[in-house]
C-alpha cells in the first residue's frame, strides 16, 4: 500500500477536530497508521466512511484490558502518541460510543490538564530567562540598533520568537483543555465533525513560516563565520569604502608604522575586516597608523603618529541608519557628554554629526543605506575628514 504523510491539522489535544479530520481523510482513501510530532503518516486504500475517537489516558500505555473492551465494543485500537490513543471503526457498524458519560471523559483529562498547565509553566519561566538574557545583550550598553546591524543577536531573537509562540501554544492548551474538561462536566460532549479546515491552514503557515526560521536561526552563525575576513590593509589605494589616512594627511612624508601588532600574518594596526549580518550584508572596518619622520606631537611625546579607524555599514532596510549612527555615538562617546556632538548640515549628507577635541575628531555620517564612521586622530583639519567621507560613502 502506498504510503501518504501529512501535517496535522492541529494540535492533538483538540480532540474533536482531530477525530474530525481523521474521518475526513478515511473519506477519501486516507487510513491513519501513526501519529507523530508534526506529521501523520497514513496508507492509501479505497475510500471508506469510518469514525475516530480518541482516548487519553492517565498513563501514556493504554492497558491490553482496555483494548480488548473496546474491541469488543467494535472499536479497533490503530495508534498512540504519548497519552493519545486512537481507535476506529466503521460508520455502518454503529458502534456505541466509547465515552457515554461526558462527567467520565472529563476525569480522563484530569492528567492531561496538570501536565499541559506544568508545561506552560516550565516554557514561560525558561522564556522570561532567555529573553532577560537577550534584553540584556540588547540594552546593556544602550545601543539595540547596532547589537542587531553588527548580527551579534539576529539568530538568537529570531529563536526568541519561536519560544514565545511555543510559550504561547502551550498557555493556549492548558486553558483549552481546562475549558473541555468544564464543558464534558457540565454534561456537554465532545463535537466528533468539529470543522478543522481553517485551524490546518492556520497551522499549515505557522508550520511552515518557523520551520524557515529555525533554519535562519541554525544558518545564520555560520553564513556570518564564512564571510568574516581579515587581511592586512595594502599601503596603495583600494576600492574599498574606508577613508585612508594619507588622503587625509596630504603629508608626502607620511610612512606607515613599522611596529604594530602583527599576528595570524596581519598587521591589526594597518587592516581591514570585512563582516556580514542579515541587516547589514555589506560591513567594513579598517585601522591605519602611520608616521611623519621629524614631526613631533606639540606636547614632545614622541614622532607625530596620526591614526585612522573607519567603520562602514550597507544597511539592507532604508530608515536604521539615524538609528545606527544614534547607537554608534552612544558606544563610543565613553563618559563623554552626548551635547557635544554636533550635527551639520550637508549637500551630499542626509545626517552628519561631528565631534572635534584637539586632535581627535570624530564624522558620523549616513547617506541612502549607508552609514560611516571615522575617527581620526591628528592635527589634520576635521573639514578633511568630511570630504573624505563624502567622497567614499558616494563611490560606486
Amino acid at each position: 500500500m502506498k504510503t501518504v504523510y501529512k501535517l496535522s491539522p492541529s494540535d492533538y489535544w483538540r480532540i474533536g477536530e482531530l477525530e474530525s479530520w481523521l474521518s475526513d481523510m478515511a473519506a477519501e482513501g486516507l487510513f491513519l497508521k501513526k501519529l507523530g510530532r508534526q506529521f501523520v503518516k497514513f496508507e492509501k486504500a479505497d475510500p471508506k466512511n469510518m469514525r475516530y475517537r480518541v482516548v487519553v489516558s492517565i498513563s501514556k500505555e493504554i492497558s491490553a484490558e482496555q483494548v480488548d473492551m473496546y474491541g469488543d465494543k467494535g472499536w479497533d485500537f490503530v495508534t498512540s502518541y504519548g497519552s493519545f490513543h486512537v481507535f476506529s471503526s466503521p460508520a455502518e457498524l454503529n458502534a456505541p460510543e466509547l465515552y457515554t458519560d461526558p462527567s467520565e471523559q472529563s476525569y480522563s483529562l484530569k492528567e492531561l490538564d496538570k501536565q499541559l498547565v506544568f508545561n506552560a509553566a516550565v516554557i514561560i519561566f525558561g522564556l522570561v530567562i532567555f529573553i532577560g538574557l537577550l534584553a540584556s545583550t540588547w540594552f546593556l550598553d544602550g545601543t539595540p540598533t547596532f547589537v542587531m546591524v553588527e548580527g551579534i543577536m539576529v539568530h538568537q531573537t529570531l529563536l526568541a520568537i519561536y519560544i514565545s509562540y511555543i510559550a504561547y501554544a502551550s498557555l493556549q492548551a492548558a486553558f483549552s483543555v481546562r475549558d473541555l474538561r468544564k464543558r464534558l462536566a457540565e454534561g456537554i460532549p465532545i463535537d466528533h465533525h468539529a470543522p478543522w479546515k481553517k485551524r490546518h491552514t492556520f497551522h499549515t503557515a505557522i508550520s511552515f513560516l518557523f520551520t524557515v526560521m529555525i533554519g535562519l536561526s541554525a544558518i545564520i552563525p555560520f553564513v556570518h563565520l564564512m564571510k568574516m575576513d581579515t587581511k592586512t590593509l595594502p599601503e596603495k589605494d583600494v576600492n574599498l569604502p574606508i577613508v585612508r589616512l594619507a588622503e587625509v594627511e596630504s603629508d608626502p612624508k607620511l610612512e606607515r608604522a613599522k611596529d604594530t601588532y602583527i599576528d595570524d600574518d596581519v598587521d591589526w594596526g594597518n587592516r581591514y575586516s570585512y563582516n556580514w549580518s542579515l541587516l547589514a550584508p555589506v560591513q567594513y572596518e579598517a585601522d591605519e597608523t602611520g608616521l611623519v619622520e621629524g614631526s613631533l606631537w606639540e606636547d614632545g611625546s614622541g614622532e607625530y603618529s596620526p591614526a585612522i579607524h573607519t567603520q562602514y555599514y550597507q544597511l539592507r532596510f532604508p530608515g536604521m541608519e539615524e538609528h545606527l549612527i544614534s547607537d554608534l555615538i552612544k558606544r563610543y562617546s565613553f563618559e563623554t557628554s552626548q551635547d557635544v556632538y554636533v550635527e551639520k548640515k550637508h549637500p551630499e549628507l542626509d545626517l552628519l554629526i561631528v565631534h572635534e577635541d584637539k586632535e581627535m575628531k570624530e564624522v558620523f555620517a549616513s547617506w541612502g543605506n549607508e552609514v560611516m564612521y571615522v575617527h581620526y586622530f591628528g592635527y589634520a583639519d576635521v573639514n578633511s575628514v568630511i570630504e573624505n567621507v563624502v567622497e567614499k560613502i558616494h563611490q560606486e
